[in-house]
């Protein structure tokens, strides 16, 4: 059986990370069976969760989780997308992690109440003479890979402008559909969409960017069409669109 490691349910989400999140809605969505356990960065192959462990072999980072899963079980989990659609797909998921996902982690880390209340508690058990030098290391090295792709260069406003700019663009491509590439059932984008706007609309944080999300009723009601599918029994207690 699979092992998938993960961070673990915080924060009202399902589990803390939205790329563990994205990992397991894609091996729901694969139909595989597999266990899950809380993993440490520490122990993992590239230093990131999530991974997985399949018959002793370790695949870290979820895009090659997803390469690996798909070619091993014989799976597609673009299955009905034409050779353009599966571009388009691959297009929005890097927009989304390689820019949204940077503007959420900003909120998420450097907005100093959002770390207080979440990121820094990873710290907790740490011996108290440890604590707060473990949460400034953390913090810096978060700012520090915000800075270096860019993001952390600019004003807070401006942050919130960019996320925006992604938050817009999903909403236009999903339109009226139940799921972004399909109305009939979801894909492989969907996962990496889903795990990453629940992560911007959890109620556990307060941010510009969420508040922007939350102006979008057909985002909002996206994301919970997808917890109710893949995390039917996860309380999901989001504010009304606006």
């Amino acid at each position: 059986m699979i092992t998938l490691y993960a961070t673990g349910a915080g924060f009202g989400l399902p589990e803390i990370s939205p790329y563990v999140t994205k990992t397991e809605v894609q091996l729901m969505m694969a139909g595989l069976d597999y266990r899950k356990t809380n993993g440490s960065r520490d122990t993992a192959p590239k230093g990131q969760l999530p991974w997985i462990e399949d018959a002793a072999q370790a695949i870290a980072d979820s895009t090659f989780i997803r390469v690996h899963i798909e070619r091993k079980y014989d799976v597609d989990l673009d299955f009905g997308l034409t050779g353009r659609e599966r571009a388009q797909a691959w297009a929005i998921e890097r927009m989304i992690e390689n820019q949204l996902g940077w503007v959420s982690t900003y909120f998420r880390f450097l907005e100093p109440a959002n770390f207080e209340r979440g990121p820094a508690r990873a710290f907790d058990q740490a011996p108290g003479h440890l604590r707060d030098e473990l949460r400034q290391g953390l913090r810096e090295a978060v700012a520090a890979n915000i800075r270096a792709v860019g993001v952390g260069r600019h004003l807070r406003e401006e942050v919130a402008w960019l996320g925006g700019l992604s938050l817009r663009a999903l909403d236009e491509l999903l339109e009226d559909k139940a799921y972004l590439m399909r109305d009939a059932y979801p894909v492989g984008v969907d996962a990496t969409a889903f795990a990453m706007l629940a992560a911007i609309m959890t109620p556990f944080f307060d941010s510009p960017l969420r508040r922007q999300a939350e102006r979008y009723p057909r985002l909002v009601a996206y994301v919970g069409r997808m917890m109710e599918r893949f995390y039917p029994a996860h309380p999901w207690g989001l504010r009304q669109a606006a």
